[in-house]
């Protein structure tokens, strides 16, 4: 029976034993009250266990607005109040809801619980993309005088943020090479307040070790930040490790469809509160039709996570037997320098698939990224359509050889994320376009 007809059936029983309180405002509060409970035992309070029960119904009220089973879209800026009394309640934070859209949506809230589910943490922040969330959590943790220490084969835009931009304001970035946690712990000094890392990093997809990372970490009282954009919560969840924050480029897995920005912070909510009040003032905030395609994208994203699995592995095999690839990069190879790391904390490895083309320069690698036909050639990956990219042109054009050459990007080096294409297809196309270029 819906909300409104069940409560309604008690009018009469209201009227006799509630003498003096107007039963439209009663009626009011009972459904408020009865939302907040649908939303507590929402799917991200159960104890299922299936990720897809998660992806599906995790964060999402039992009822939703006009019956729908999907939830609403609130494309609009301002939530207006019935009266002053309800606007004064809310000033006074005696009646949580929504006031303006930089400080929060009803579906970013959901889409928010999901994710934190997902991650299995306390709450999660949405952003704009990847980079505001970077940006987000960054400023609001570091100030002048601190010390943040990077793993050397993070985002590009991520290094660059912390020493162009961090820099202005006083903070000092250190980098570590990826995997070595002597240097990294050498490296730490009181003023350092975060350690940064990605896992696996992109494109050289090394993976670190999680239980040494935090170790290192806890050992100096500083904080760890894992971006697992690559990894995704199918793969791994840094948290179960003791990470204090893990983030996502959205956009990429996530979302999963090549049409939608946004990013994601998982923490505790009292860790992440800073991190809320600044996303209040700058307005980084996800756009509402984004949130809706991200709610979309997650309710299959344990299925596609397996196709992707499955394709980075039937491609990353195939290309380590071609007699015209040099090297591939791929955590599930056992050739790989990770791989022992990769099997012991991850249950798959991902979509993306890094390789070289023997004896070649980039002229001649760029032929065989244009002769493959399904494969689109553009930035970015995790969608379910598969893209391919030469680092050196597309990500790392504004590089100086030696700037590339000191971050490990070859001129021979090709990055492909799989999509969810029939894996054979995949590694027809790419026997074809290395064939054909010989």
């Amino acid at each position: 029976m819906p909300l409104s007809h069940r409560y309604l059936s008690k009018l009469d029983v209201l009227d006799r034993c509630l003498p003096g309180i107007e039963i439209i405002e009663y009626l009011e509060t009972v459904m408020t009250k009865e939302n907040s409970k649908d939303s507590v035992s929402s799917a991200s309070e159960k104890s299922y266990k299936g990720l897809s029960t998660l992806c599906v119904h995790a964060g999402e009220a039992r009822q939703k607005p006009g019956n729908a089973i999907t939830d609403a879209i609130f494309c609009t800026s301002t939530y207006t109040f019935a009266d002053t009394q309800e606007a004064i309640d809310f000033v006074a934070e005696k009646r949580p809801r929504e006031e303006y859209s930089r400080y929060g949506n009803p579906s970013e809230k959901v889409a928010e619980s999901k994710l934190a589910a997902l991650e299995g943490g306390q709450s999660a922040l949405l952003f704009s993309s990847g980079m505001a969330a970077v940006a987000a959590l960054l400023q609001a943790k570091l100030a002048a005088g601190d010390e943040i220490i990077l793993v050397d084969e993070c985002y590009h835009r991520t290094r660059q943020f912390c020493r162009e931009h961090l820099g202005k304001f006083g903070v000092v970035t250190k980098l570590v090479p990826a995997g070595d946690y002597d240097i990294l712990e050498s490296a730490i000094t009181p003023q350092t307040k975060i350690l940064f890392t990605e896992s696996p990093t992109n494109p050289h997809l090394s993976v670190l070790d999680l239980d040494r990372l935090v170790e290192i970490a806890h050992k100096h009282d500083v904080e760890t930040v894992v971006d697992a954009t690559l990894a995704t919560p199918y793969n791994v969840r840094p948290l179960e490790y003791g990470v204090d924050y893990v983030m996502h480029s959205a956009t990429k897995y996530l979302s999963g469809h090549n049409d939608v920005l946004s990013g994601v912070i998982i923490s505790s909510t009292d860790k992440l509160e800073p991190v809320r009040k600044l996303r209040g003032v700058t307005g980084a905030v996800c756009a509402p039709n984004n949130i809706y395609l991200l709610q979309r994208g997650l309710k299959t994203f344990e299925l596609r996570m397996q196709r992707h699995n499955e394709n980075g592995m039937a491609v990353a095999e195939f290309l380590s037997r071609h007699p015209r690839v040099e090297k591939v990069l791929y955590p599930g190879l056992p050739s790989h320098p990770y791989h022992d790391v990769a099997k012991k904390t991850m249950c798959g490895f991902g979509g993306l698939v890094t390789f070289y083309i023997k004896d070649v320069d980039w002229r001649k690698t760029a032929d065989v990224v244009d002769a493959v036909s399904i494969p689109r050639i553009g930035p970015s990956l995790g969608g379910v359509e598969s893209i391919i990219e030469q680092p050196i042109v597309m990500s790392y054009h504004d590089f100086t050889i030696e700037q590339r050459r000191a971050v490990g990007i070859a001129d021979n080096m090709i990055r492909l994320s799989c999509g969810i294409e029939n894996p054979q297809d995949l590694v027809d196309d790419l026997d074809h376009a290395l064939k054909e270029t010989q």
